[in-house]
């Protein structure tokens, strides 16, 4: 009974460990430009066999799920350390600069789920809760003269992950350019 048990167990551990490096290597698949990665790409790049994909995955969900897992554990450190400006103002400025290394590290990733994003209820959830996070805690940042209205909807916009998208892809500005114009943005919309 024991045995069987320890050996479940063995196969469980397995099997996370297989999950994990699958979801790694669709990671590394997506940020080189892969944006809907074969099975058996995903498979080779793993290191395992291709009916384990299968196994473990039986659709696209579980797989933007693990992704979404890794993704998750490597960005919430930034996300939730406490902001160290004495002002608002600098507070603010520290958003804008989280947001840019937790946005350009999430570029592929999200731009590849969010072309998955309509037929995925997880997607929708996750987008959801992800647009409800930084609306949060940019609420929390400002005085609350600022921090309702147009302004506030202004500045959201300003600092959303879509603008940094299409800052860093479609204008094809780098980090530090991008960087520079949220900062010029939010400044001129505070002032």
């Amino acid at each position: 009974m024991a045995r069987a048990a320890e050996q479940l167990d063995g196969r469980r551990q397995r099997a996370d460990v297989s999950r994990r490096r699958i979801a790694l290597a669709m990671l590394e698949l997506v940020r080189e430009g892969e944006v809907e990665p074969s099975a058996d790409l995903v498979a080779e790049r793993a290191g395992v066999g291709r009916r384990t994909v299968f196994r473990l995955f039986s659709d696209m969900e579980g797989v933007y799920r693990e992704m979404h897992a890794v993704m998750v554990e490597r960005l919430t450190p930034d996300f939730i350390a406490p902001l160290e400006g004495a002002t608002w103002r600098e507070r603010l400025d520290e958003i804008v600069l989280r947001r840019a290394r937790m946005f350009d590290q999430m570029l592929p990733i999200k731009s590849a789920s969010d072309a998955h994003r309509y037929r995925s209820k997880f997607l929708q959830t996750e987008h959801r809760k992800l647009t409800r996070m930084q609306r949060d805690s940019l609420r929390r940042v400002l005085p609350a003269n600022v921090a309702d209205g147009e302004a506030f909807e202004a500045l959201d916009l300003a600092l959303s992950f879509e603008a940094w998208r299409r800052l860093r892809q479609e204008q094809g500005l780098s980090a530090k350019q991008a960087i520079g114009v949220l900062r010029h943005a939010t400044r001129a919309l505070v002032s």
